[in-house]
C-alpha cells in the first residue's frame, strides 16, 4: 500500500491541496509499517485541473490523506482509485501512522469556495 500526503516544505499537511509544495509518498508493509517514503514536488495548478492524480495512481498510491480539498479534486483521485480523507493536520509521517492504527476519520467537509477555506486546528487528526 502507498499512501500520499500534500505537504508544506516543513512536512506539514497543506491546508489547500492544489497549493501544496510537495507530495510525500508513503511506502507501507502487509504489516502497516511505514517502510519507505519519497518527496515528489507538487505541479503548479489546482490539483483538479493537474495530473497528479494519474501519477500518483502510477506510483501505486490508493490512500490520500489531505486537508483542505474541494470537490473537483477528490473525484480526479478517486477515478483514479486514490480513496481520500479530508480534514487532516499536522506532520505527514505522524499521519500516517495514525491512519495505519485505524484512528483517522474523514472529516466529511469539502472546500466549496477556494478563498473561504480554513484550516482546522485540530492537531494530528482528520476529524472532531
Amino acid at each position: 500500500m502507498k499512501i500520499a500526503v500534500p505537504v508544506t516544505s516543513t512536512n506539514q499537511v497543506d491546508d489547500h491541496f492544489g497549493h501544496c509544495n510537495f507530495y510525500d509518498v508513503f511506502s507501507v508493509s502487509q504489516h502497516k509499517e511505514i517502510t519507505d517514503s519519497k518527496r515528489i514536488p507538487s505541479l503548479q495548478g489546482c490539483g483538479c485541473k493537474s495530473n497528479i492524480a494519474e501519477i500518483l495512481a502510477a506510483d501505486g498510491v490508493t490512500v490520500m490523506l489531505a486537508g483542505g480539498i474541494g470537490n473537483g479534486a477528490i473525484n480526479v483521485l478517486k477515478n483514479a482509485g486514490i480513496s481520500v480523507i479530508r480534514g487532516c493536520s499536522g506532520d505527514s509521517a505522524y499521519l500516517v501512522k495514525l491512519y495505519l492504527l485505524g484512528t483517522l476519520l474523514d472529516s466529511g467537509e469539502s472546500c466549496h469556495h477556494h478563498e473561504n477555506h480554513q484550516a482546522q486546528e485540530d492537531g494530528h487528526q482528520c476529524s472532531h
